[in-house]
């Protein structure tokens, strides 16, 4: 196994992680377009738990949703990928740090360390693919609704957050599959057989005795 593709991928499922954790309470998931508005006084922003408005003086208010079940599909759905997008990360970076070569923890059994990285990737690669579904599908809303010429209500645009989680979602995939490829590198590397049987002639104990020199010889009498 690798060490050096081992803490590569821990690195980026790590910053994955920390950057799920920004895009979760970003507030600019999406904001009220400008476009076909000659005069804008406020600005309206919202994210999967509040929407936020600020004037053209810069006052902020914001109010979180009063529902749950009052609220869209693909809004609930988000919420709770995130989250357990944010709960596979943590996972991922458990069995990461106990199964890298690099660390002491878990002991020198190198076949359970490497399981453990495995695992620890197969956690990022959830945490990312989590992360991609429920961003993309905000987004796809989003869109759905801005180039709908029938479509009554405030149009957005993509906000911040959104590219947050999508940059999240890379590097915790990354991560994972670096972590499998680690793993399946350390699989296929033949070990030793600890044994090796002496193929040379055995020569018993009784011959060895009389084909050896006698230490006695004449000089030694002289």
């Amino acid at each position: 196994m690798n060490a050096a593709v081992e803490v590569l991928a821990y690195v980026l499922g790590f910053l994955g992680w920390i950057m799920v954790g920004i895009a979760l309470p970003n507030r600019y998931w999406k904001v009220s377009t400008v476009d076909g508005n000659v005069i804008t006084t406020s600005t309206i922003y919202e994210n999967l738990w509040m929407s936020c408005a600020t004037d053209s003086t810069g006052v902020h208010n914001c109010r979180e949703f009063p529902s749950l079940l009052a609220l869209s599909g693909y809004i609930q759905a988000s919420r709770a990928l995130m989250i357990v997008s944010v709960v596979m990360g943590a996972l991922g970076l458990v069995s990461g740090i106990v199964g890298l070569q690099c660390t002491k923890l878990g002991g020198d059994n190198y076949m359970l360390k490497g399981r453990l990285a495995g695992l620890g990737g197969v956690f990022f690669l959830l945490q990312g693919l989590c992360t991609m579904i429920s961003v993309s599908w905000y987004a796809f809303n989003i869109t759905q609704e801005f180039f709908d010429p029938f479509y009554p209500g405030t149009k957005y645009e993509i906000g911040d957050g959104l590219y947050i989680g999508w940059s999240s979602a890379m590097l915790a995939i990354c991560g994972g599959v670096c972590l499998l490829f680690a793993c399946k590198m350390g699989t296929e590397e033949k070990v030793g057989y600890p044994y090796q049987p002496y193929r040379g002639t055995v020569v018993s104990g009784s011959a060895a005795h009389r084909d050896a020199p006698s230490q006695y010889d004449r000089n030694a009498y002289v």
